[in-house]
């Protein structure tokens, strides 16, 4: 099995996903690397490459895959257990609690929230003049998931749980400077104040009358009984709303913010979008519906192609449960798997001119995911495909169209943003924009 080769400034300039992807071209879809920082320094993991490889840890041989010996080690104690690093027979329990909340009815309640936050938190982006669009995204993608799915008003407290879930996040060791021991440390100061302030979150709502909770995901956890009528204990609840708050704003920040970037330095593309706009409301102030979004097609390709180039998880974690055979590979029981979601986007043999930003290439009639099945995994795929994809994209749909309608946007820097990370991402230098109201 070749050893999969990179450098650390393939990591710190995003070029990771392009040495994977020209590897797997060059010695085949399977490679092994002993991982040399962090919680599993030391540890030989496989890498696998490609839509071949995404569709049988996905869906062929999805249970000999196990998202718990995968995330649990990555995460450590830091987020306990939820939908993330749960597996089957446990997360279809679980998420079946979760799927009400993200039907497209819920889209159709969630909308107006979604632009009432997003039109708060950009009131003053033209008086400020300049703003890092990175930490802005960050910012309304939070206030979004702890208002929409958890019931958590706007205000100080939300404030305070962002900056503690940023500290527990990237307080240092995974994308900084700083030692892991440090990042440790940091991460579980945040962690003790962060448990204290969820758990009486937790405990107000059940405290609180079942007519008058919000209709959104804590509440259908909080409700929920399981097969002896038992409700969830507070542990139990607490994981899910740990990985509701991050897996809700995290990876659409990213998202949202390289979708603001190109509308920023994409003529030709924020012209047809506006278009598009245009087309359905005219030069009216009206409020965007969800069927209004599903509508703009354009918009929906840009998106895509976003996030083809800038997926928010480079890799996936998995345990391997029982030996599987692979591209003539035999991966053993008990070895850590990364599958390099990313890697695949920059295979030239399933996206054409993969470094080229192109949204018409899921356009009919070319349609380029729709050849290659698990080709475009931005947001995973199979039966557990993120649940959170419909609200992630009428949430950046809202954010584009609301600031392609009121501002213009142009980057502080020449030179182009840089997204970096492993696991994760972030985007190290921010994304400092010039704003100024369209009128």
């Amino acid at each position: 099995m070749p050893v999969l080769q990179f450098t650390e400034e393939d990591f710190w300039t995003g070029r990771l996903p392009v040495v994977e992807a020209q590897q797997a071209q060059e010695h085949g879809p399977v490679f092994k690397r002993v991982i040399d920082d962090g919680p599993q320094v030391g540890l030989l993991t496989v890498f696998l490459v490609g839509p071949e490889a995404n569709r049988m840890v996905m869906h062929t041989r999805r249970q000999a895959f196990s998202h718990d010996r995968g995330w649990t080690p990555v995460i450590g104690e830091i987020m306990g257990k939820g939908l993330l690093n749960m597996d089957d027979p446990e997360h279809a329990r679980h998420r079946k609690m979760w799927n009400p909340a993200f039907t497209s009815a819920y889209m159709e309640s969630y909308l107006p929230l979604l632009q009432e936050v997003i039109a708060e938190h950009t009131a003053r982006w033209a008086e400020r003049g300049e703003i890092d669009v990175y930490q802005g995204a960050r910012e309304i993608t939070f206030d979004v998931a702890a208002r929409a799915l958890a019931g958590v008003p706007h205000g100080p407290e939300v404030e305070r749980l962002q900056q503690l879930f940023y500290t527990l996040l990237y307080g240092g060791g995974m994308v900084t400077a700083e030692t892991y021991e440090e990042y440790i440390q940091k991460a579980m100061a945040a962690r003790a104040e962060l448990l204290q302030t969820l758990l009486r979150i937790i405990a107000e709502r059940r405290a609180s009358p079942t007519d008058v909770q919000p209709r959104d995901v804590l509440g259908m956890i909080v409700r929920a009984r399981d097969e002896n009528g038992e409700a969830l204990s507070d542990e139990q609840v607490l994981g899910h709303l740990n990985i509701l708050l991050v897996a809700g704003h995290e990876t659409t920040t990213m998202l949202a913010s390289w979708v603001l970037y190109y509308l920023a330095t994409m003529p030709e593309q924020r012209e047809r979008i506006a278009a598009e706009l245009t087309g359905l409301l005219g030069d009216s102030q009206t409020p965007i519906t969800v069927e209004m979004m599903r509508g703009m097609k354009h918009l929906d390709n840009f998106i895509r192609e976003t996030g083809r180039l800038h997926p928010p998880v480079l890799h996936v974690p998995r345990g391997v449960l029982e030996d599987v055979e692979f591209a003539g590979y035999t991966i053993p029981a008990g070895t850590q798997v990364r599958l390099a979601l990313a890697a695949t986007h920059h295979l030239p043999e399933v996206f054409a001119d993969p470094e080229v930003f192109d949204a018409d290439r899921f356009a009919a009639p070319r349609d380029e995911e729709k050849r290659t099945p698990y080709a475009l995994v931005t947001f995973g795929g199979g039966s557990r495909i993120c649940i959170g994809i419909n609200f992630a994209n009428i949430e950046v749909k809202a954010l584009a169209a609301h600031v392609l309608r009121n501002y213009h946007m142009e980057p502080v820097r020449a030179e182009p943003p840089v997204q970096a990370g492993f696991i994760t991402t972030v985007i190290p230098d921010g994304l400092p924009m010039r704003i100024r109201p369209l009128t």
